[in-house]
């Protein structure tokens, strides 16, 4: 049995380690879809080659981020394996059939927590603050050249079809409303929108470079079509509007706070009149 507990240990930390690869590899400005498939190819060792791939190699922090999973994945590979082999090996039959019920209810209950989207936003969020935290991934990649300050990112972000945002404009999506920019748009057929309008209509399989929080081009990767994604996105309108109340208020407060604190300055900010001399 405990050769079981440690292949399913081993399975775990897999599922763990693809997870926190795949929340670095968005850092680096890959979609969720995009840095998921890649991560869970190099730790498999499945070595697909396309034209994502290709983006992974040619930056040298994914590429550092690929060669590690690579090697974790060799190891734990192994290990699996040699777990399975010793954990089932000279075992009488009702043994063996206890072990199977154990390895297979194991390996469900991972399956369903790694299908958990309360337990994926979780671990997100936490593992977002670890490599803000431990990493300088982020001042490698875009905060040095743009100043991105606070949760906000540049990131790709793939429309799939049959997506939420599929053939409408920007006009009819209304991303601004959410927090969200659009900076650019690449076709398909290779072509490249840059500072794309209102009247730009997104296309499956369209390739958008968004400006604004993880947490919000998150959602927005994860919105699907119908109205239930146009519940989300009502939702999304709302919540910005309360934090842009919010930032607002902060402003106005600190400006009043500074207004104070200046000598010689009217409580209504302007400067104080003269005293009069008799």
């Amino acid at each position: 049995m405990y050769a079981i507990i440690s292949l399913l240990v081993v399975v775990a930390l897999s599922i763990l380690i693809t997870r926190i690869a795949t929340v670095a590899l968005t850092h680096t400005g890959l979609s969720r879809q995009v840095a998921q498939f890649q991560a869970r190819s190099a730790l498999t060792g499945a070595g697909f080659t396309t034209e994502e791939t290709e983006q992974v190699v040619n930056h040298p922090v994914r590429r550092r981020i690929v060669r590690f999973l690579m090697l974790v994945g060799n190891a734990g590979i192994i290990t699996a394996v040699s777990s399975l082999i010793l954990g089932f090996i000279s075992d009488t039959g009702d043994s063996r059939v206890a072990k199977f019920l154990a390895l297979g209810g194991g390996l469900l209950l991972l399956w369903v927590a790694s299908r958990s989207k309360a337990l994926d936003r979780f671990l997100n969020r936490a593992m977002t603050r670890m490599l803000d935290r431990y990493t300088d991934l982020d001042t490698r990649d875009f905060v040095g050249l743009l100043h991105l300050a606070g949760d906000y990112t540049i990131s790709e972000l793939i429309c799939r079809p049959g997506d939420w945002m599929e053939d409408r404009t920007l006009s009819e999506l209304e991303l601004r409303e959410e927090g969200l920019m659009v900076l650019g748009i690449n076709r398909k057929s290779g072509q490249y929108i840059g500072a794309p309008t209102g009247d730009t209509r997104i296309r499956a399989n369209d390739q958008l470079l968004l400006y604004g929080t993880t947490d919000q081009i998150h959602d927005l990767d994860l919105r699907a079509a119908g109205p239930s994604g146009d519940i989300r996105h009502q939702r999304a309108v709302a919540e910005q509007r309360s934090r842009q109340a919010a930032d607002k208020e902060r402003d106005v407060e600190a400006h009043g706070e500074a207004a104070e604190e200046a000598p010689g300055s009217h409580p209504t900010g302007r400067p104080a009149p003269p005293e009069s001399r008799e």
